[in-house]
């Protein structure tokens, strides 16, 4: 042994209080070296993720989360992008509409959680043990900025339709459906109330006066109603959780639901086939549908894949279940790339740039 290394000339040379930290730190990369790391891609909104993490980490200290965040559509062209040399363990927290797709692609490993049964069978994959299973809803809100309506002499609407109206010109932002999924929602939603026929429906008709009246399609799904409350438009074509979330922090805004129906889509977990981290990643489905993980979507959602779990939010009616639309996640998905190709030739003009 070289004589410095003997613990005596350790002890002069360095002190023992060194001595000890050098100890606890080597102690801390041990344990983090033995704790699993699990890529987990997700569009969840970043105030939620610290929240997310801290309840996964009571149930399973020794799994440490790293998130991939991005809008829904960014995540999902990335998943679909990364097919033959996939990295993500996880996707949590993306539209289900999308995960259908991520399946449709073979990408998904089935598992069927140990709190299965106690999730709604209109929030899971149908299959018996499913590719992905839902977290939360969230839908359609428009936040609507009553000072700066008040000074422009702008009414409230009540529907959709009354979007279209010439008062309201140039005072809308919306999402990108190819980024956002909200934006995606918005636009199947219509299609399904007002008609698509391949291009020629009601629904592409009401998106064509729609546009004339938008300043702006951004590429996030809370963009829009940041903008709305900040005062830069008057209104933003938006999702509730972040409307209600703007409002609570004191924003002037009202929530809008219009009569009509409302878009919608699943947050939802699935595990990507091919992981090396299958445990691992059957650990997290296991939690994120469990009730504890549950409780804490309800503080952000109305509504979870688990029933009777979310408290009523204060700004979104009682009935709100009752106003979403008719869905159908694998039509969504199967008929994306075509939805996303016709929207983009007639209205990608006014999406804000890409960063």
């Amino acid at each position: 042994m070289h004589p410095f290394f003997r613990p005596s000339t350790l002890v002069k040379t360095l002190g023992p209080k060194t001595l000890a930290l050098l100890g606890l730190l080597t102690l801390a990369g041990l344990a983090s070296a033995q704790k699993t790391q699990l890529l987990v891609y997700t569009a969840l909104e970043t105030d939620q993720l610290k929240a997310y993490q801290e309840g996964f980490n009571k149930a399973y200290p020794d799994i440490e989360l790293k998130w991939v965040r991005d809008s829904t559509g960014v995540i999902t062209a990335k998943l679909l992008a990364e097919k033959a040399n996939p990295q993500a363990d996880a996707v949590m927290g993306v539209a289900a509409s999308s995960l259908a797709l991520l399946d449709k692609q073979g990408m998904l490993e089935p598992y069927a959680p140990i709190n299965l049964d106690a999730i709604m069978s209109q929030y899971r994959d149908k299959k018996k043990v499913p590719a992905w299973v839902g977290m939360d809803v969230w839908g359609a809100t428009i936040c609507f900025n009553t000072v700066e309506a008040q000074k422009k002499n702008i009414p409230k609407p009540e529907s959709w339709k009354d979007l279209t109206k010439p008062v309201y010109k140039g005072q809308i932002v919306m999402p990108n459906p190819a980024s956002s999924g909200t934006g995606y929602f918005d636009v199947t939603a219509w299609l399904t109330l007002f008609g698509d026929d391949a291009g020629k429906g009601g629904g592409w008709k009401f998106m064509d006066g729609l546009h004339e009246n938008i300043a702006q399609y951004t590429h996030s799904g809370s963009k829009p109603c940041n903008m709305a409350a900040s005062g830069e438009y008057v209104m933003g074509i938006a999702f509730e959780y972040r409307a209600n979330a703007n409002k609570a922090k004191g924003a002037p805004i009202d929530l809008v639901f219009p009569k009509e129906g409302l878009g919608w889509d699943l947050e939802a977990f699935a595990i990507h086939k091919g992981t090396k981290k299958l445990d691992a990643a059957k650990k997290l489905a296991d939690w994120a549908s469990g009730k504890d993980a549950m409780l804490l979507y309800g503080k952000n959602f109305a509504i979870t894949a688990q029933p009777g779990v979310a408290a009523p939010l204060a700004n979104v009616p009682k009935d709100y279940e009752n106003r979403l639309v008719k869905k159908d996640f694998q039509w969504d998905a199967d008929n994306r790339e075509r939805i996303l190709a016709e929207w983009t030739k007639r209205y990608n003009a006014k999406s804000e740039p890409k960063k």
